[in-house]
């Protein structure tokens, strides 16, 4: 049985539409809603890809006066493989970084053929960035892209690359026994046309072809381990990495980046709460006394605990169906130990004109809406400044500093 996966309906362009035919094409031809029998293995990693944080040029604006001062969030490589054992394979990298660099692809895959032969390669490694205009620059190869960082930046390079080859040891070794599903949807009020008047300029038969003037439509990717359960989800979805503007100076994965890190935060909390309240009703300390008689410290009381215990007889017994020893306490966390940690990747597709700053476009002098046609204030861009669904933001709130343990 091949790769089961539903019709994706991704509009015309859609990356994660693509990435998702490839998958197909590489395991199998069926179309169903899930793999079925775990005749496939599923591994996921995730590795810190940071970079330095002070003096460096930021990717994605072009502006040569915004260098790295500091980390609002750290950035990390997220991978999954999907196998057959002994057969095909598929590797797919997001990475928080404004995008992809074909020399940091080539030294991965060097590091890739050293450790696993031909395990890896070009024809089976997807690597792609969430396009946030909040992280170091300097790991791209082509002049154009290196003119605002003065050049390579080596310890951004290392960065991606390191993080990058750590994230697929981890997906590599998690490989195990597992299904995939999925699914596709519209999400709403996340992106809007940063240029509606030029989308206006399309021929309207062109326009009429489409529900919206931007792909809302998302594509998500449900990893399951057959003995863990849910392990990992991507998504592919359109909107820009510029939530923070190039006023910022901070290292951040922006929208994206702290969308993955919600999801997974939001999914190790509640499967950690889930865990222990049913290990707690199971391994819960019983009472010793029933609270038939109250106050049982009490010394007057001792004679009546004493009569209430005489009046029992004793009980054939049962088997015990739990374990609460030590050894088992120690057996059952190192267990937990053993259970991979939930991956979520948010990853870009066809981003183009779609803004995540879905107010709209206002002149910071006068607060008015900016020209339609030319996004300029009196004539000047530099005043035209997007807000996103936060705005305005309390100046005692203007960043939130995410507490790191890496």
């Amino acid at each position: 049985m091949g790769l089961l996966v539903p019709s994706l309906n991704v509009c015309p362009g859609s990356r994660c539409g693509l990435f998702c035919v490839l998958v197909v094409l590489l395991l199998g031809s069926s179309t169903r809603v899930a793999f079925s029998d775990s005749k496939y293995l599923v591994g996921l990693g995730t590795y810190d890809i940071t970079g330095p944080a002070a003096d460096v040029n930021m990717m994605g604006y072009a502006m040569m006066e915004q260098t790295t001062s500091g980390v609002h969030f750290r950035l990390r490589a997220r991978s999954f493989i999907v196998a057959e054992p002994g057969k095909n394979r598929v590797l797919f990298v997001n990475l928080d970084a404004c995008m992809a660099s074909q020399i940091v692809t080539i030294k991965v895959l060097e590091r890739l053929k050293a450790r696993y032969g031909d395990l890896y390669t070009e024809k089976n490694v997807a690597i792609s960035g969430i396009h946030t205009h909040a992280g170091p620059a300097g790991y791209l190869q082509y002049v154009v892209y290196t003119v605002t960082s003065l050049g390579f930046v080596r310890q951004s390079f290392d960065a991606l690359v390191d993080g990058i080859e750590q994230s697929v040891i981890q997906a590599h070794d998690n490989l195990r026994p597992g299904s995939i599903n999925v699914n596709a949807g519209e999400v709403m009020d996340a992106g809007i046309n940063r240029s509606p008047s030029a989308y206006l300029n399309n021929p309207s038969e062109e326009r009429s072809k489409y529900k919206y003037d931007v792909d809302k439509e998302m594509t998500l990717i449900k990893f399951v381990d057959d003995e863990w359960g849910p392990i990992g989800s991507f998504n592919w979805f359109a909107t820009h990495g510029t939530s923070m503007t190039n006023t910022n100076s901070l290292i951040s994965g922006d929208n994206k980046g702290a969308a993955a890190r919600f999801m997974e935060d939001w999914f190790e909390q509640n499967n950690s709460a889930s865990s222990e309240s049913v290990e707690s009703a199971g391994e819960g300390i019983p009472r010793r006394v029933s609270s038939i008689i109250p106050d049982v410290q009490s010394h007057h009381r001792e004679h009546e605990l004493l009569e209430l215990a005489a009046s029992f007889g004793s009980t054939p017994g049962k088997p015990a169906t739990r374990t609460l020893s030590v050894a088992g306490r120690v057996r059952s966390a190192l267990r937990k130990a053993d259970k991979p940690s939930f991956v979520s990747a948010f990853c870009q597709s066809n981003c183009g004109d779609v803004s995540p700053n879905v107010l709209g476009a206002f002149c910071t002098d006068t607060g008015l809406p900016c020209d339609f046609n030319h996004s300029t204030c009196d004539g000047k861009n530099e005043l035209c400044v997007a807000r996103g669904p936060g705005y305005p933001i309390p100046p005692s709130e203007e960043i939130t500093i995410f507490n790191d343990n890496v």
